[in-house]
């Protein structure tokens, strides 16, 4: 499920202005039922102000009727504002932010793809762990000004990316290797 874009605020204004229950807000909002007994209580989100999801084109009115004559319903989003909200976290998926404390495990994290897969291209590491290609090469040429300290260490479980974005470059790489392969392998047509 899509949540909206100002979770905690929209749970405001769904407390304030409806009858629906703290599990449907929490399902909806993507929020803990806790959290949103909180916000009903005031211990919770005491100075956000809260936003309509029907004036920001999220939820229409009967959605929220329909929901608050059911408790068990879950609110459904707009089609519109779930596409649009796809789009948002689609760009926020492409800027990576890496903690100073993990930008040392970088070169780690490169050898690892390295030894573990060889015919990786340096802009697929550079796109994947999030570095210079000048770091990729001084770590294949062992000539990084840390080369005695680092240990080849999986990536994912460093936190510098998803197993699954790993697997597709594996999978990618595979690809080409079996492309050019097959390309080597093709026998010349002879000419008649």
């Amino acid at each position: 499920m899509t949540l909206p874009l100002l979770p905690k605020a929209t749970a405001v204004w769904l407390v304030d202005n409806t009858t629906l229950t703290f599990d449907q807000i929490s399902d909806f909002c993507g929020m803990h039922p806790m959290e949103v007994q909180g916000i009903a209580d005031g211990e919770v989100a005491a100075g956000i102000i809260g936003k309509s999801p029907v004036l920001a084109s999220q939820l229409s009115k009967d959605e929220i009727a329909r929901c608050e004559n059911d408790d068990k319903a879950s609110l459904k989003l707009l089609a519109a504002a779930e596409k649009y909200i796809k789009s948002n976290q689609e760009k926020k998926k492409k800027s990576r932010y890496t903690p100073v404390a993990r930008r040392q495990d970088k070169p780690d994290a490169i050898a690892w793809i390295i030894k573990h897969c060889p015919d990786v291209k340096d802009s697929q590491l550079t796109k994947l762990i999030g570095t210079t290609k000048n770091t990729i090469a001084a770590i294949r040429e062992k000539s990084h000004w840390n080369w005695g300290n680092i240990t080849p260490r999986d990536p994912v479980l460093l936190g510098l990316c998803k197993q699954i974005d790993l697997n597709k470059m594996v999978e990618k790489v595979n690809a080409d290797r079996e492309k050019e392969e097959a390309i080597k392998n093709a026998k010349p047509k002879k000419k008649a």
